[in-house]
């Protein structure tokens, strides 16, 4: 036992805690979870340090774009530097948080519908465990059919709002939208190859998206092919698909 080994010991015991002795994985399933969780840990800060960045950045006076609000983490933290802050969040059970966590704050505006390409009505799906834990299972409801673990019977109609030209309509307004955070389960992909398609992603000085290739197989693909023209168009700093 070398020195480092013994100075974890002491200081676990010290804290009142058993050093840990959680074996190392050895099978390829085992070996290949854990390197998913790694990767998900390095894009989450990732993904935390851009956030704070953005936050720096922001000032009174900016527009923010809250993509899928849901309990209102992101929002919080960018109505806390001033800006102007639009929180979209279909589901209602989340948007009663929303409304409870914002009462009576002034620079946010809270939106109760889905966003994506058309406007009208959509039926918003939810997760197959939302009975049984509705604040965890909010953040997978969802508008596209054919999504792992969603309850396709357990569903509500919700007002869809077109994004591409609500961005516009702001980026007529105000010069440009300071931040875009999209985190919709799935719907960002219509949106996403909208905007590159008709050049929208000059109307933002920062975008991040959550894509979710991963619950929807039969669009990977098409993930891919956004993936890519992204890569080759924008810089990671003015358009981010790993946001998590």
């Amino acid at each position: 036992m070398d020195d480092d080994d013994i100075e974890v010991e002491d200081l676990a015991e010290a804290m009142g805690r058993k050093p840990s002795a959680k074996p190392l994985p050895t099978t390829p399933e085992e070996i290949e979870a854990m390197m998913r969780r790694q990767k998900r840990n390095l894009r989450r800060a990732w993904a935390d340090g851009y956030l704070l960045a953005v936050c720096a950045m922001l000032k009174p006076g900016d527009l923010a774009l809250d993509l899928g609000a849901n309990m209102g983490v992101v929002s919080d933290k960018l109505v806390a530097t001033g800006a102007d802050v639009i929180a979209y969040e279909p589901d209602p059970f989340a948007f009663g948080k929303l409304q409870e966590r914002f009462a009576g704050v002034p620079n946010i505006t809270l939106v109760n519908a889905a966003v994506g390409v058309g406007t009208g009505t959509v039926r918003l799906m939810r997760a197959d465990n939302f009975a049984a834990n509705p604040e965890g299972a909010s953040v997978k409801s969802t508008i596209l059919d054919g999504g792992r673990r969603i309850d396709a019977e357990n569903s509500i109609e919700v007002p869809l709002l077109d994004f591409p030209t609500l961005l516009k309509g702001f980026a007529a307004d105000r010069g440009e939208v300071a931040f875009v955070k999209m985190d919709i389960e799935g719907a960002e992909l219509d949106i996403l190859e909208a905007m590159h398609k008709d050049g929208l992603f000059a109307h933002t000085r920062c975008l991040v998206a959550e894509t979710h290739e991963r619950k929807f197989k039969d669009l990977r693909a098409r993930y891919k092919a956004l993936r890519a023209d992204v890569a080759a168009n924008y810089h990671a700093g003015k358009v981010n698909l790993d946001w998590i």
